[in-house]
């Protein structure tokens, strides 16, 4: 016996799923004539009725119902094993844009860009940083950065990077004058540098231990939008500072800010990549995914090291 065209098949499934036999034709980019023809001949061979046509609708058959149902799937597998085989020969270019918060983008993806430009000179990379949430399908990003508590459930997320912490710091001076606070809301007897989000927000600073999460809203001696500038204020002596540990690493070790509550600020998972589910992304999405999985892969050893 005879097995149907695979073409015939996809056909089928073509109009099964949009339910029109112009909309499908466009997609299969054939002639109306032809893809009726095509359906026809699948009825034939298999002996039974498919659809049930009028002028104004299609409607599925329950043979058709029950042929779309175990024959969408396997089309869908050999379709993308196809797209796999195809991608190994392909070249990874054409421009890549990622939409992300300032801190992922400067403590995460910045020491990224380099060797992955080098690796893939063909790609234009195109990195946005932005404290907003965006909608990255509407806005016309490839990907997005966020952190685990803000993904959508129907995206692909991948870790970008290890733990981070906050630190709350100010300049040693500054605690040697006015004290170290012992307690979260020791703070709000304290002076503050403020960080005003882009949608205009500005955020309680959070603390946890044990388990025990306290918010305080302190009071605010300079509101910035600008990095560079809250740092130099925290170095200057304005007051207490609260930010990525990242960002004052280097001033903490010099000794030009210090830092406090620290066994309130513990650790916590860093940001992730993500993109919309789809059966193959894009070349340059698929290049960037695979260099984060080496990197974190490497950056694993050399942190065991």
């Amino acid at each position: 016996m005879s097995q149907p065209d695979l073409r015939d098949l996809q056909a089928f499934v073509a109009v099964a799923r949009t339910r029109n036999f112009s909309r499908a034709a466009r997609e299969h980019g054939l002639a109306v004539s032809s893809l009726s023809q095509r359906l026809k001949d699948l009825e034939e061979e298999l002996g039974v009725r498919l659809l049930n046509r009028t002028t104004r609708s299609v409607a599925l058959t329950e043979a058709g119902e029950l042929l779309l149902a175990r024959v969408a799937p396997a089309l869908g597998e050999v379709d993308a094993a196809v797209d796999q085989v195809r991608g190994l020969h392909e070249v990874a270019a054409g421009r890549l844009r990622i939409n992300a918060p300032p801190p992922a983008v400067d403590l995460v993806l910045a020491p990224m860009v380099a060797p992955f430009l080098q690796a893939h000179p063909r790609i234009e990379l195109e990195i946005v940083a932005e404290s907003g949430f965006v909608d990255i399908v509407e806005a016309g990003f490839d990907a997005g950065v966020r952190y685990g508590e803000h993904l959508a459930q129907d995206m692909i997320a991948v870790p970008l990077g290890g733990t981070q912490r906050y630190a709350v710091v100010a300049s040693a001076q500054y605690v040697r004058q006015h004290g170290r606070p012992v307690h979260p809301r020791d703070i709000l007897q304290h002076p503050c540098i403020r960080t005003r989000l882009s949608s205009g927000a500005m955020l309680d600073w959070e603390f946890e231990k044990d388990g025990h999460v306290i918010r305080v809203t302190p009071s605010a001696a300079l509101i910035a939008t600008h990095l560079g500038l809250a740092f130099r204020a925290a170095i200057d002596g304005i007051g207490y500072w609260a930010t990525f540990e990242g960002y004052v690493r280097e001033a903490l070790a010099s000794g030009q800010l210090v830092s406090v509550l620290e066994d309130w600020c513990p650790p916590f998972p860093g940001p992730y990549l993500y993109y919309p589910s789809r059966r193959q992304p894009p070349p340059a999405l698929a290049a960037f995914v695979a260099f984060v999985a080496a990197w974190r892969k490497r950056e694993g050893a050399t942190s065991a090291d």
